[in-house]
């Protein structure tokens, strides 16, 4: 059976449907590999979030097509965000690739391939955009198997000026809660110790199923799943957090203290031009409320820089929101500009020069409050769970205050054999910039 190179770009979402993808290929008899140079097919999974990660897609696709049409690939395959928006120009520019699959149609990746191969022009797999595929379809773990992502739900409503999610990905569609936990134990019953829950906005899961918000209920049911020892909140909108969700990880032994929550700005007029659901107040109201409700807490956000008819006073704004919030993780975009948006369409665009001043400005800003926050953890004990052997006496791990792939490390010493996954309990010794060096704590009694 032929050899398949699989590229996942974008989003940790992007990343379950690619997980699929991979499953059902190999369920098939399709060989996945790493090396593009010994495959003869090509899939990419596409992102078009901003234009960085368009251009990213862009050029690997280009560079399979380059392949392609050397004839080292037999077939190439384009799935995702930048497949479903850009459809057209797609078939027109690029006729190396040989199919397209949409944002809802990644169930037919077996059949997408099969036709590829046969190479009679392009052909096109695309559903509705708020079509849900099986949430319970075989997958592969790319992660490591120690920690997995649980995608509740697929869209958005919130229709946010900046925003193309909705056009690509639909409206908010919540994945039945019964497929949920049953996907968890499948994952715990292949050695995932931490369940990482997204969603274009977790908050608002099963608002469309239920009747009302349900993260709560669906939290309990998977605080219940063996093996299952930390639960991760993201992409927690600010306005949908509600003193029940606050209760819940306030009281619960596996959900971690921390959330992603992403507030963009912190002006009220540019808020109120995101079409955002929020103010300053709301959010330092909500802030204070965390922090005191739950006690070591660490919270993540995501802002955004430049944004059509930000002021220099805006900007002032938001970097004395950030002073005063000290975020313990924090994330500055440049705006992009994305067709089909109300937020392209507005007079006032900052240029890009300024743009990134001001993304500068706010990074330099939180680099010193990480920094400090970094520096006043040493002494203070946590359980850590070790990602992996990075020297012959030294393991990477991490904190609950740190999501993988976007947050720091604490790197520990040890001359013990420990599993990726696995927990330990250390002390923190130094600050090292973002990470932290620890050192274990009665190792025995792990």
């Amino acid at each position: 059976m032929e050899k398949i190179y699989f590229e996942s770009l974008g989003c940790d979402k992007n990343l379950v449907d690619s997980e699929v993808m991979i499953g059902l290929l190999e369920k098939e008899g399709f060989e996945v590999v790493d090396d593009e140079t010994v495959a003869d097919i090509a899939v990419i999974n596409t992102c078009s979030f901003i234009s960085d990660a368009k251009k990213e897609s862009i050029n690997a696709v280009l560079e399979m097509a380059e392949r392609r049409k050397s004839g080292e690939l037999k077939a190439l395959v384009v799935c995702g965000c930048l497949a479903q928006r850009y459809r057209d120009d797609i078939l027109k520019e690029i006729p190396e690739i040989d199919a397209v699959v949409g944002t809802t149609a990644y169930d037919e990746i077996v059949s997408a391939v099969k036709e590829a191969l046969k190479a009679n022009g392009i052909r096109e797999f695309f559903k509705d955009k708020n079509y849900a595929p099986n949430a319970l379809l075989p997958r592969i773990l790319t992660t490591g198997g120690y920690y997995g992502y649980l995608k509740i739900s697929e869209g958005c409503d919130k229709r946010c000026t900046y925003c193309a999610i909705p056009s690509m990905r639909g409206d908010h569609r919540s994945v039945p809660m019964e497929m949920l936990v049953e996907d968890a134990k499948r994952l715990a019953d292949r050695g995932v110790k931490e369940l990482i829950l997204v969603g274009q906005e977790t908050t608002v899961y099963g608002k469309d199923l239920y009747g009302g918000k349900s993260l709560v209920k669906l939290l309990e049911k998977l605080e219940k799943v063996d093996g299952i020892e930390w639960i991760r909140l993201l992409y927690c909108y600010p306005e949908e957090i509600e003193d029940d969700l606050i209760d819940a990880i306030a009281a619960s032994k596996k959900i971690c203290r921390y959330l992603d929550m992403p507030i963009q700005h912190a002006s009220d007029d540019i808020l109120k031009r995101m079409g955002r659901r929020t103010d300053r107040a709301h959010l330092e109201e909500l802030i204070d409320k965390l922090r005191k409700k739950i006690p070591g807490v660490a919270l993540r956000t995501s802002l955004i820089a430049g944004f059509p008819g930000e002021t220099e006073k805006d900007h002032e704004i938001m970097l004395d929101f950030v002073k005063q919030a000290r975020f313990d993780r924090l994330g500055v975009f440049t705006y992009s500009k994305e067709e089909d948006t109300p937020a392209a369409k507005m007079p006032d665009q900052v240029p890009a020069r300024i743009k990134t001043k001001r993304r500068k400005e706010i990074m330099l800003l939180q680099q010193k409050i990480a920094f400090d926050l970094a520096k006043s953890r040493v002494g203070e004990t946590y359980r850590v769970m070790i990602e992996g052997r990075i020297d012959p006496d030294v393991y990477a791990a991490r904190t609950y205050m740190d999501a993988p792939g976007v947050d720091g490390y604490v790197f520990l010493k040890s001359n013990r054999d420990y599993m990726s996954g696995s927990f330990t309990d250390i002390r923190v010794t130094a600050a090292k910039d973002y990470d932290l060096i620890g050192e274990e704590i009665d190792p025995e009694r792990n």
